[in-house]
């Protein structure tokens, strides 16, 4: 890789002396950006970030204007270009990483502290009161109680961080708020062994493809599952998770299910 030194002068910035040069980075077109954030994944040093739904390049010392991400971008939002920059920082590289490894596995929130991330060990193949009697080849008439089958907490599409660590290798229910209303069984039939998050596109007035996106690519995800229901509104939540799956650049198995307001399964 050639580096043209025109000029070579150290800044301090908290402390730490940091050296400023004539280098290649890389240089991204928001007008040409979509927002689908395959670079952010290509990204190995961590250098891109989304915000307001566009890539941007987040630290001049994280770029080491090898280009990986370059390949990855659909639209050719992404070239070199030579400028002041930063001298890439490889010892801050590894730091960030290893911070958010570690970031990634510790239980966290911010504001209200009913944010706060928890993950529920639901018990496989527990049996209710009646199978257990029935097993043992008796009867028992008391009224079974049916167990939650949410893994973790929050559950708002808008809360969830995207690398929580219960999103490694799971199924993944994304859910229109009104469904475990109208549905009767969706605890049993539909969240049980799968990681569920919800949301309201309608309440909400967001675009939930960009962190669905994230969800997606940055995670091991098996399989993607989307329940709505049958009014118009919810078109926007399987709509956007549609898009994270084709944006994500990942082979995923997905399915949807429609639920009527009267609460049954629409073939």
């Amino acid at each position: 890789m050639l580096i043209i030194l025109l000029f070579n002068h150290k800044i301090n910035s908290e402390h730490k002396e940091i050296n400023i040069m004539i280098r290649r980075v890389i240089h991204i077109d928001e007008d040409k950006c979509n927002g689908c954030g395959a670079c952010v994944t290509a990204c190995h040093e961590g250098a891109i970030g989304l915000v307001d739904g566009k890539a941007r390049l987040m630290r001049d010392d994280y770029c080491d204007g090898l280009g990986d991400c370059l390949p990855q971008c659909p639209t050719g939002a992404i070239t070199f270009i030579e400028r002041e920059a930063a001298a890439y920082d490889e010892a801050a590289v590894l730091a960030n990483k290893a911070a958010k490894e570690k970031a990634a596995k510790e239980p966290h929130f911010s504001g209200c502290p009913g944010s706060m991330m928890r993950q529920f060990n639901r018990q496989a193949g527990n049996t209710t009161q009646n199978e257990a009697a029935e097993q043992a080849g008796g009867t028992y008439a008391a009224p079974v109680v049916p167990e939650s089958q949410l893994a973790q907490w929050p559950c708002q599409i808008k809360l969830v961080p995207v690398n929580a660590p219960y999103f490694d290798g799971a199924k993944l229910l994304i859910a229109a708020d009104c469904t475990a209303y109208a549905y009767a069984n969706m605890h049993q039939e539909f969240m049980k062994g799968k990681v569920t998050i919800i949301g309201c596109p309608k309440l909400d007035d967001v675009d939930y493809s960009e962190k669905l996106t994230q969800i997606m690519s940055n995670n091991n995800i098996k399989s993607v599952t989307i329940v709505r229901m049958e009014v118009p509104c919810c078109g926007g939540l399987e709509y956007a998770a549609k898009t994270a799956l084709q944006n994500s650049g990942k082979f995923i198995p997905w399915q949807v299910v429609t639920i009527s307001i009267d609460g049954k399964i629409l073939e």
